[in-house]
């Protein structure tokens, strides 16, 4: 009989709390939950609310690996967490954390997924099976004899993944899959879930802050917040619960829907069209081209050197190329690049996977040679790179940033609570967010600073925390720092970038004003411009104009 089919709920809570060690305030306070064999479920909230935690204790690592105080029950397929660590749970359980540079520890991508089986005694020819069947669910086959520490963030991300799920878990864990994915990895991998759950039965939590990306495939949502379960229902009741009780918690399509007035609230582009297509308001198809504007089209070369002879320049690239060895090869990373960027511009830099943004910003900031053409950033440059734990070195927070100034920069990022905890105590999104501290507000003049650039930095925040992000980032901009952003977050590079730059494979492909290139499309594309169609506004606000326009004109 398939799993999904059992009678006894494959995860039982009973008044679950637990607080880590030396804090004060539990991080999970009294959680009921029951989820059963073959569900999917998607987990919301804020950073900090408690996700993480909560998908620790499904693995065992809390209390085991963590310590701290435990209260209450939790059962996995009947095995009770406070007797079975992770070793007992791992045959049961896969975890892909948020930091998928701390959880890979093989010296090879094929040791890396072969490492669970391995621990568990499977004979090497089942092993060797197993490997290549989940490295050709996940598009990763290619990768199998690389080293693991030539990765980019997204291929140890879905190694990480491909670990997880080799061993067929019955529930597998994911916190913030889809942060270092582009959208089309993004939304293969979603796919990929759904198709374990209902192909193989295999239970899914999802921990994710960008719900657009995920909530058509739950059968259920969770959220939190304070460490308490606050909603536990079904799509459609847990968009009308964060409309009216945290919008930071709302998808874009949600939020579009609810300021135009109509119901029901979608969770996906397909939903949000059907509704659209029934009231007869027209959302034209999405071009396959971006709404590149024509000036964009212009030879870059001519473009970089005019501007650069009427204006200063806080960062100027020509003709860049840039090679690393993967561990098997020499590669063109980035071939011919060239852009200029101006005092006090804000820019996002996109692209898919392997583009080379994050080359990019390592050259603005000296740590990469190039091998032709040249980058300059005169005044300087500053550098928040993709993984936190680089920049974490002390034992409490408030060493990482000591005296009057790292307290101010403390508070500029609302971390002031957290000065007496080990930085690795706190959630991936406060992580991030201690490191951006760090680099910006460690400085003694961060606001006189000629360019910052910041790779991922929205990975584990909420929508409010991205909001606070966008805002001091458009206050360096506006002091005359040029702010550099790479991102995967289409709704992040929306809301803060006047200037999109979208990299192909290691050429610009695009170069325009964010309302134009964010507005067509099938996947750099914000989920309001995909409602719409292309050429339509990217924000739900102006998007909700053009709805209500559109809903109040006679026919």
């Amino acid at each position: 009989m398939p799993e999904r089919w059992t009678d006894s709920p494959l995860v039982l809570a009973k008044g679950l709390s637990y607080r880590y060690p030396g804090s004060t305030e539990p991080a999970l306070r009294e959680i009921d939950l029951s989820i059963e064999a073959g569900e999917f479920l998607v987990l919301a909230g804020r950073s900090g609310s408690g996700k993480s935690t909560l998908l620790h204790a499904l693995c065992g690592l809390v209390p085991h690996y963590h310590g701290g105080d435990v209260s209450g029950a939790l059962d996995i397929a009947g095995l009770d967490v406070a007797r079975h660590g992770p070793a007992d749970l791992g045959g049961i359980v896969g975890l892909v954390a948020q930091d998928p540079e701390g959880q890979v520890v093989g010296a090879t991508v094929r040791g890396e997924i072969e490492l669970p089986l391995e621990i568990r005694g499977v004979p090497l020819t089942a092993r060797a099976r197993a490997t290549e069947e989940v490295a050709l669910a996940l598009a990763i086959p290619h990768l199998l004899d690389r080293m693991t520490d030539t990765l980019s963030g997204g291929e140890l991300q879905r190694v990480a993944l491909a670990a997880a799920l080799v061993g067929r878990p019955r529930l597998v864990l994911l916190d913030e899959p889809t942060s270092q994915l582009d959208p089309v990895s993004g939304d293969e991998l979603i796919g990929l879930l759904r198709r374990l759950n209902e192909e193989w039965g295999t239970a899914i939590v999802l921990a994710e802050h960008r719900l657009e990306r995920c909530l058509s495939a739950a059968d259920r949502v969770l959220a939190t917040e304070g460490g308490r379960i606050a909603f536990d229902g079904t799509t459609g009741d847990y968009l009308e619960w964060a409309v009216g009780s945290d919008l930071a918690l709302a998808t874009p399509g949600a939020r579009l829907f609810d300021l135009a007035g109509l119901r029901p609230l979608p969770a996906s582009v397909k939903e949000a069209r059907e509704t659209l297509r029934a009231r007869d308001v027209g959302a034209s198809q999405p071009s396959m081209e971006t709404a590149e504007p024509e000036r964009s089209r212009t030879p870059l070369r001519r473009r970089i050197l005019r501007r650069k002879d009427e204006v200063p320049v806080a960062l100027s690239a020509s003709d860049l190329w840039i090679e690393l060895d993967d561990g098997e090869r020499v590669r063109d990373v980035l071939r011919g690049v060239g852009v200029a960027i101006e005092p006090g511009e804000r820019i996002a830099l996109m692209g898919r996977n392997g583009a080379g943004k994050s080359t990019l910003l390592r050259a603005a900031a000296g740590l990469v040679e190039p091998v032709r053409g040249r980058i300059a950033a005169p005044g300087g440059c500053a550098l928040l790179a993709q993984s936190p734990a680089d920049f974490l070195v002390r034992e409490r927070v408030d060493e990482e940033l000591p005296g009057e100034a790292g307290r101010r920069a403390l508070e500029a990022v609302g971390l002031e609570w957290a000065a007496e905890r080990d930085p690795r105590d706190l959630s991936g999104g406060e992580r991030q967010r201690l490191a951006l501290a760090i680099v910006m507000g460690g400085r003694a003049a961060a606001d006189a600073l000629a360019l910052v650039c910041l790779d991922e930095p929205t990975r584990g925040m909420d929508r409010a925390r991205k909001d606070e992000l966008r805002d001091r980032l458009g206050a360096l901009a506006d002091g005359g720092t040029a702010v550099l952003v790479a991102t995967h977050d289409v709704e992040f590079a929306a809301s803060f970038a006047a200037r999109v730059v979208l990299l192909g494979a290691g050429d610009v492909i695009g170069d325009g004003p964010a309302s134009e290139v964010l507005a067509g499309g099938w996947y750099f594309a914000t989920e309001v411009a995909r409602i719409l169609g292309a050429g339509a506004p990217i924000s739900p606000e102006l998007g909700a104009e053009r709805l209500r326009e559109l809903t109040e004109a006679p026919n």
